[in-house]
């Protein structure tokens, strides 16, 4: 049983998705933030940053959400959710999920917060260079690999989503698009379901 410590006010919510696409069977583990839970316990051994996510799949622990979704699609759904070892798209399978984390959250954050430094300096360079270069991934087609959904949408349009449902980045037509055809998934749709579920029945709505 694939088990993941899981609060719906973090990035854990993010890894719901992942999860319902692959289809195993999995169990949720709510941490408590309020109380630091995530400092302590469980949680801490498995992820000395006292963060969550954290998925438990036997006697593998994986943290950090492109890592997880990475993770799942390989073991769960190669070929299907992840390219082939073989097929030269793993390249921007990769590419892309791994852009989420490490360019677009923190070049919105830097504007957001108005940070001062130099983007030649910052591995998430300029903003607009980032939106520039998100408008360019979907150009080949409804996702990111064509017409195959991979977990590189989920990282990557789940980001997306998160930035348009928030109101932190404005989103091309194309951006939009995208985040349509991504909200239509049923995997998708269960995941939020999901987390507003455990968002309720927790008080924390």
């Amino acid at each position: 049983m694939i088990t993941l410590y899981h609060h719906p006010f973090s990035r854990a919510a993010g890894v719901l998705w992942p999860l319902e696409e692959i289809g195993q069977p999995y169990e949720l583990k709510f941490v408590d933030l309020m109380k630091g839970q995530q400092k302590s316990g469980e949680v801490a051994a498995h992820n000395p940053m006292g963060k969550v996510p954290v998925l438990v799949d036997g006697d593998v622990v994986v943290t950090e959400v492109a890592a997880i979704a990475l993770y799942l699609a390989d073991r769960y759904a190669p070929g299907k959710l992840a390219p082939a070892l073989d097929d030269p798209r793993r390249g921007a399978y990769y590419r892309w999920t791994l852009f989420a984390p490490s360019v677009i959250e923190p070049a919105v954050l830097a504007k957001t917060n108005k940070w001062e430094f130099k983007a030649s300096q910052a591995g998430w360079g300029e903003y607009d260079a980032m939106v520039r270069s998100v408008d360019h991934a979907l150009g080949n087609g409804d996702y990111l690999l064509g017409d195959q959904f991979t977990m590189a949408d989920i990282v990557f349009g789940g980001t997306l989503r998160y930035m348009l449902r928030f109101k932190l980045m404005e989103g091309s037509p194309a951006v939009k698009a995208y985040a349509a055809r991504l909200d239509a998934r049923p995997a998708a749709q269960r995941a939020d379901a999901k987390n507003a579920a455990i968002t309720k029945e927790h008080g924390l709505g």
